[in-house]
């Protein structure tokens, strides 16, 4: 009797370390929340799926499990499909997420838009997204080529207006397929231009922003217009693909960012991130190592007045991302960190 008792007590003490296990693990995620101008909240941590498409699957499940609740996608990483299989297989409430998806510049023709985002959502598995976006302000060729080329191997481009493919992601809004819309790698002035010739301002606005590219005049503006910014390439150089930023320091290596966070007990790259979140950003790093996943969540702290004002000193208007040769357009002609 005593050893049956004894066997019953070891196995409810190990199913409520399993749920405090869980528990704390949901517990990690980011508890800081910003408001869209639709009223929705967004976590201000978010999971970026660029890259690595393959390891994708395991990688949100493991965000998932970390605490992750706002996972960014885009038809053209080819992620969907594993985002919406991880998301499945976890069993969360799909209410309890935040999912981001992107427009891709094949499909700016107005008639291709809704189709887009169909298809999508198809590869998620899901009936809307939270977020849809125009991923670029330039337009491709229409058709299905994601990269229409020229017999000389140059991009072909089209005289879609964003203005009008804007107009079109508008009309997605009664539908309830995307609950808000907005816009990547826009120019001021291009933002300026839908601001004038919409009617929707933008709920979000996704750039590449870090300590080293600040942006803050650009950033300010655009709190002032209600426009959310979410950081792309929160680490900077830290990816290998920018070959801009292979010839220097990592960002995450910045003695200033260090320093901040050696007296919070933190990372340079927890600190990169607390910085955006302090500004009233959402953040969006990416990892495939379950380790750095789970790293990145406590990225969400307080950093002291002082702390920012040290972060503020190491901007070097250094901008990694700029596509503008190989897309067959010049972006971010009057933003900071723009290179002739």
């Amino acid at each position: 009797m005593y050893s049956r008792t004894a066997r019953l007590s070891a196995s409810a003490t190990s199913r409520i370390s399993q749920v405090s296990s869980h528990i704390q693990k949901r517990n990690m995620a980011s508890v800081t929340t910003h408001t869209l101008n639709t009223g929705a909240k967004i976590p201000a941590i978010g999971f970026g799926t660029w890259q690595d498409k393959d390891d994708q699957e395991k990688a949100v499940t493991e965000a998932l499990k970390a605490g992750y609740l706002h996972i960014d996608t885009a038809a053209i990483y080819g992620t969907e499909p594993m985002v919406g299989a991880a998301i499945k297989k976890s069993g969360i409430d799909r209410s309890k997420l935040f999912i981001t998806t992107k427009l891709w510049n094949n499909k700016h023709k107005p008639e291709d838009v809704e189709g887009a985002l169909d298809q999508s959502l198809k590869d998620l598995g899901m009936d809307y997204v939270d977020l849809f976006l125009m991923h670029w302000p330039s337009a491709f060729k229409p058709g299905d080529n994601k990269f229409p080329k020229d017999k000389d191997g140059k991009t072909e481009t089209s005289s879609i207006s964003y203005v009008d493919t804007w107009k079109a992601m508008e009309k997605l809004l009664p539908s309830g397929k995307a609950r808000a819309i907005g816009v990547s790698n826009f120019s001021k002035k291009e933002l300026e231009t839908l601001l004038k010739e919409c009617s929707v301002v933008p709920a979000a606005h996704q750039i590449e922003c870090h300590p080293w590219l600040q942006q803050k005049d650009f950033c300010d503006w655009q709190r002032e217009k209600g426009i959310h910014v979410q950081h792309y390439s929160p680490f900077g150089n830290q990816n290998e693909i920018y070959s801009s930023g292979k010839n220097m320091g990592k960002l995450m290596d910045d003695p200033i960012l260090v320093e901040i966070g050696k007296k919070h007990n933190k990372t340079g790259g927890q600190v990169a991130l607390a910085w955006g979140i302090a500004r009233g950003h959402s953040v969006l790093p990416k990892s495939k190592t379950p380790s750095r996943i789970s790293q990145n969540l406590e990225g969400d702290f307080k950093l002291t007045a002082e702390d920012m004002e040290k972060i503020e000193g190491v901007d070097k208007k250094l901008r990694f991302n700029d596509p503008s040769e190989s897309f067959g357009y010049r972006f971010y002609e009057d933003l900071e960190g723009k290179k002739n």
